[in-house]
C-alpha cells in the first residue's frame, strides 16, 4: 500500500487504540542505565539526565511514497500517525522547552540509520533514540505490538524527572495532538 501523505490524515477513519493497561506500571519507575544511539550521533543514557525529559515513543515512521509495512497498517489501532506525532513535537519544541522540558527525544525500535534520515527529512530539532535491540523496551516492559515479525513500541509519551517516570500519556490518539497534550501537562505541572 502506498501512502500518498504521511501527514494529512482523516483520524475519523483510523481506529483509535484502547487503553489496555500496558503502561500503568510505568509511573514511579526508575529509568535503567542504558545507552541508546541518537540521531545527533551521540549515545544517550536517559537515567543520567538531570531535570525534566520528554520522550515520545511510536511504532515506526514511514517514508513518503513507499509501501507500508503491511497492507492493513492504517487499520491497526495506534499504528498510523508516527510522522504526524513527530512533526507536532517539532512544531511545539520551543514551547515544550519554555514549559520546562530540558530535553525532548523521540523513541522507536527503528535503526539509527533510518531514524537519522527521517530526522533530517522532517527537520526535527531534537534527537530520536533507537531501541533497535529492545533494551529499554524490555527493561521498562513498554507496551508493544508485533507486526510483520517486528516488535514495535505502542505510541506513548513519558515525562521523566531526574531519571524517574513521573507521568505517562497512553494510549495516544490522535497522534498529532500528543505534543499539545504534553505541553498542557507541563504548564499545569511545573518543575
Amino acid at each position: 500500500m502506498t501512502q500518498p501523505s504521511l501527514t494529512d490524515v482523516d483520524w475519523s477513519k483510523i481506529p483509535a487504540p484502547e487503553d489496555d493497561g500496558a503502561a500503568v506500571h510505568l509511573v514511579g519507575m526508575a529509568i535503567p542505565s542504558l545507552s541508546l544511539r541518537a540521531t545527533d550521533d551521540t549515545t544517550v543514557d536517559l537515567s543520567e539526565l538531570k531535570g525534566r525529559t520528554v520522550v515520545f515513543g511510536y511504532p515506526r515512521t514511514g517514508e513518503p511514497g513507499k509501501i507500508g509495512l503491511t497492507d492493513d497498517w492504517d487499520m491497526i489501532p495506534g499504528a498510523r500517525g508516527c510522522t504526524t506525532q513527530a512533526c507536532s513535537f517539532r512544531d511545539l519544541f520551543s514551547e515544550l522547552k519554555a514549559a520546562g522540558a530540558k530535553q525532548v527525544f523521540g523513541l522507536s525500535t527503528q535503526s539509527n540509520a533510518y531514524q537519522t534520515e527521517m530526522a533530517a527529512r522532517l527537520h526535527l530539532p531534537f534527537p530520536v533514540l533507537s531501541d533497535e535491540k529492545l533494551e529499554l523496551t524490555d527493561a521498562l516492559n513498554l507496551p508493544t505490538m508485533d507486526v510483520a515479525d517486528l516488535t514495535l513500541i505502542k505510541r506513548l509519551a513519558l515525562i521523566i524527572d531526574n531519571g524517574t517516570i513521573s507521568h505517562v500519556f497512553y494510549p495516544v490518539f490522535p497522534p498529532d495532538r500528543n505534543a499539545g497534550d504534553v505541553l498542557e501537562w507541563l504548564k499545569a505541572n511545573p518543575v
